[in-house]
C-alpha cells in the first residue's frame, strides 16, 4: 500500500503541482493563510485517487472546518489526511521547500505517512512498525550525533504561545543554531533524516503533523507536546511538538523546554 500511495503522490505532483510552480496566482483564506489553484487541484486529485487504494474518506486542509469536523467524527476507524501543498508561501514565491503530505490515520494515530518534495524529488515515507525511508534509503541517513551545543534546531517562534519560552529561545537556548524554513511536514522529515537534531513548534494543524510524526517515530525519534508527554492524546486540531531524533538529546531538550515554559 505504501508503494501505491507513493505512486499516487508522485503522479499528482507531476500533474497538479509542478506545472503551476511559479505560474499561479494566490488568494487568502479567511484565516489569512495563502491558497492557490494548485492546492485545490492537488487535493481534488488525492480525494479521487487515495480511496482507490483503500476505500476511506479523505480529510484535506482545503475543506471547511465543518467538513473536517464531520469527517473526523464519522470515521474513527480510518481516514486519509492530506495537505496538498504544505509551504504554500514558499511555493508561490519560488522557494523550493514545500511538500505534498498524505497520512493514513486509525483511531487518532497515524499508521502510514508519505511526504514528497517534488523540487528535490525526495520521497519520505513510513508504515508503523516497518521503518522510515527516503527514496528507498532507511532513515536516519546520519548516524553520528551532535552534542547539544552543536545541535541544529528547527523552531517556529511565532507559534509559541508562551512569551517566556519564545524570549528564552532567542537568548539562552541550549542548541548550536536554529532554522525556520516554512514547511512543517518537511521539518519532520529533515529531523527524521538527521539533518536537524531538535524540533519545537507551538501549534500545528492535523495535516501538518499526521504524516511527519509517524515518519519520525519510525526513524527512532522521540515526541512530546508542550501539554503532555503522550503526544497522540493531545489536542487534535492544533497540537504543539517537542521532538528530537536522538533519545539522549530528546531528554535534554524536553527538560529545557519544560523548565522554560
Amino acid at each position: 500500500m505504501v508503494d501505491e500511495v507513493i505512486r499516487t503522490v508522485r503522479n499528482v505532483a507531476q500533474t497538479e503541482v509542478m506545472p503551476r510552480f511559479l505560474r499561479v496566482g494566490k488568494t487568502r483564506k479567511d484565516d489569512g493563510s495563502l491558497f492557490t489553484e494548485a492546492d485545490l487541484g492537488c487535493q481534488q486529485a488525492l480525494q479521487r485517487d487515495l480511496p482507490l487504494i483503500l476505500p476511506l474518506p479523505v480529510l484535506g486542509e482545503e475543506m471547511t472546518r465543518e467538513e473536517q469536523d464531520a469527517l473526523w467524527a464519522a470515521n474513527p476507524d480510518g481516514l486519509w489526511v492530506v495537505d496538498p501543498i504544505d509551504g504554500t508561501t514558499n511555493f508561490v514565491n519560488g522557494l523550493p521547500y514545500f511538500a505534498i503530505s498524505v497520512a493514513l490515520m486509525v483511531n487518532g494515530i497515524s499508521e502510514l505517512g508519505v511526504i514528497y518534495n517534488p523540487v528535490a524529488d525526495e520521497m519520505f515515507y513510513a508504515r508503523r512498525g516497518k521503518g522510515a525511508y527516503l527514496n528507498g534509503n532507511r532513515l536516519p541517513l546520519k548516524t553520528t550525533r551532535n552534542s547539544m551545543g552543536d545541535a541544529i534546531a528547527a523552531v517556529e517562534i511565532k507559534y509559541l504561545r508562551s512569551g517566556k519560552l519564545a524570549a528564552r529561545m532567542n537568548s539562552v537556548a541550549p542548541f548550536g543554531s536554529q532554522r525556520s524554513m516554512g514547511s512543517s511536514t518537511l521539518d519532520w522529515c529533515f529531523l527524521a533524516a538527521g539533518r536537524y537534531d531538535l524540533y519545537l513548534h507551538g501549534g500545528q494543524r492535523l495535516w501538518d503533523y499526521a504524516a511527519g510524526a509517524v515518519i519520525l517515530e519510525e526513524a527512532g525519534g522521540r515526541i512530546a507536546s508542550l501539554n503532555t508527554d503522550d503526544y497522540w492524546t493531545d489536542t487534535l486540531w492544533k497540537r504543539s511538538v517537542i521532538a528530537a531524533l536522538d533519545p539522549e538529546l530528546f531528554g535534554h531538550w524536553h527538560r529545557w523546554v519544560r523548565a522554560n515554559q
